[in-house]
């Protein structure tokens, strides 16, 4: 998993930008406002302050399953506020609590659904209550996923550690002295962001749904929302032929309807919205009704997606479908982002992040097809998103299939200083990682090397620098050594520049 430290260690940049995590670890206990429940040391929800509101009762009962340590239950829930009543007095802070509940819940989907609760907290409720223990929040949560190799968590840690005023140490001074000028710092391969899963639908708020209007269209809306209320059984007639209207007067009806089909059990919820998806001409109820699909965990919304992604020629959708097939666990969704992954003729930006969803499902069968598919691409992105892709699962036949990709010369040369540095990051064990070093004749590729052992902890990966930075032939491959050396707070590291500098 990604964990580069950039001439400074992960928990040393999570340090600089937010001490207090660094110096208590992982778990959560907000400073700011939230006082603290004696038993648990978890911060106190607020008791319900707004009798009369419409989520009153809503908030009631996720505090309540959030009391009970019941995470994931309790994360749904105060989801539902913003999403049902956007005007609720509680749905800025049922965001926060939602982002809460997925950060106790702790897999790494919910960090990253947690960090998605609090940018919508940020943009749609700025004035929030919870807003600035929202920010403190968002850091620890960025923190903890940096820990465990989320590479944008760890570069936008590293980013807010920059802001620091870091003076240089007096080993990195030592350093430059000793090699006669100062070593460019090498600059890593930059890993892929993270593709930013679609926000919920938001066509609901406002006045007749999201839409300009007047009172009938008021009317409209709020007899739509009475059809919650109602047998799903006789709903379902209604809104479909609410669905299949195709004036445009009807489009903000549309989006509602689409929300209201996908939160009934019915069978056939799927076939409904898969109509929508291909027959709506009004682009964003389409592109609701593919979201709501990838809340429907069944396998016959996963064939609706698939579908989705054979047929359709819409960009947008192509990109939500991935995106919803990435969020179910079934082989038959795995095998969908994989047969649209070597697509050629497809938008690569889409084709991107199939190849990184794939790497977040650590099966045997999708490592088998990243490194297959590698051979068959010419796009160089894409490549570079399969190393990072395989690099991420780890294990030691990808760790191995990369050294391979490294030390295969016919490869172009930024490949393979990618595959390297992937490799290090992958897990590769240090042991094959410095006995390579004197198989590889080319300046860059032991450049790369150099840097790749700055990057790890091992014992051996120091005495491997010093190793260099004292007897390498290649004047410019001792220098980089010893710039390396200078960022180590190791007493060896140390000992090894002044014996440099003591050299007759």
């Amino acid at each position: 998993m990604y964990s580069m430290q950039l001439g400074l260690t992960l928990a040393a940049l999570i340090e600089m930008s937010d001490p207090w995590l660094s110096r208590t670890g992982s778990h959560f206990s907000p400073v700011v406002t939230m006082e603290l429940a004696a038993d648990s040391g978890a911060p106190a929800v607020p008791a319900p302050w707004l009798q009369g509101d419409p989520a009153d009762s809503l908030y009631r009962t996720a505090r309540e399953t959030l009391n009970r340590r019941d995470y994931r239950v309790a994360a749904n829930m105060f989801a539902l506020i913003p999403t049902r009543f956007p005007r609720s007095g509680y749905a800025g802070d049922a965001l926060y609590w939602q982002a809460f509940a997925l950060y106790r819940a702790g897999t790494d989907r919910d960090l990253r659904e947690a960090l998605a609760a609090l940018r919508r907290q940020r943009e749609r409720f700025p004035r929030a209550a919870t807003h600035g223990d929202a920010a403190t929040l968002e850091r620890r949560v960025q923190g903890e996923l940096a820990r465990r190799g989320d590479s944008e968590a760890a570069a936008q840690v590293a980013s807010a550690a920059s802001a620091a005023a870091v003076s240089p140490s007096v080993a990195s001074a030592a350093a430059a002295s000793a090699a006669g000028d100062v070593a460019v710092q090498p600059v890593p391969p930059a890993p892929p962001a993270p593709p930013v899963p679609p926000k919920p639908p938001r066509g609901f708020k406002g006045r007749a749904g999201g839409c300009a209007g007047d009172d009938d269209d008021d009317m409209r809306v709020a007899a739509l929302n009475a059809l919650q209320q109602m047998d799903e059984a006789r709903a379902r007639p209604i809104l479909r032929r609410v669905l299949a209207r195709r004036d445009s007067g009807s489009a903000c009806l549309r989006r509602k309807a689409v929300f209201l089909v996908a939160q009934q059990h019915e069978p056939g919820t799927e076939d409904i919205l898969l109509e929508s998806v291909r027959t709506d001409p009004d682009p964003e109820v389409r592109q609701q009704a593919v979201f709501w699909l990838s809340q429907v965990g069944t396998d016959r919304a996963v064939g609706a997606l698939d579908s989705i992604l054979r047929f359709s020629n819409d960009p947008e959708i192509q990109e939500k479908a991935v995106f919803a097939l990435s969020q179910h666990d079934s082989p038959r969704a795995q095998q969908a982002l994989r047969t649209y992954a070597e697509r050629d003729g497809l938008p690569e930006a889409t084709r991107e992040k199939a190849i990184f969803w794939l790497g977040q499902h650590e099966t045997a069968e999708n490592a088998a097809f990243l490194r297959a598919l590698y051979g068959r691409l010419k796009s160089q992105e894409l490549k570079k998103r399969v190393l990072f892709s395989l690099s991420q699962m780890g294990g030691e036949e990808n760790g191995r299939w990369l050294l391979g990709v490294a030390r295969d010369t016919s490869q172009a040369l930024e490949m393979r200083k990618q595959a390297l540095f992937w490799a290090g990051q992958g897990g590769v064990s240090i042991a094959e990682l410095t006995r390579l070093y004197g198989t590889v004749s080319d300046r860059e590729m032991r450049e790369q090397l150099i840097f790749v052992y700055s990057q790890r902890d091992e014992s051996a990966a120091l005495e491997k620098l010093i190793e260099i930075a004292k007897r390498d032939p290649s004047p410019e491959l001792r220098k980089r050594a010893v710039f390396w050396l200078g960022q180590s707070d190791d007493p060896r590291a140390v000992q090894a520049i002044q014996d440099i500098i003591d050299r007759p």
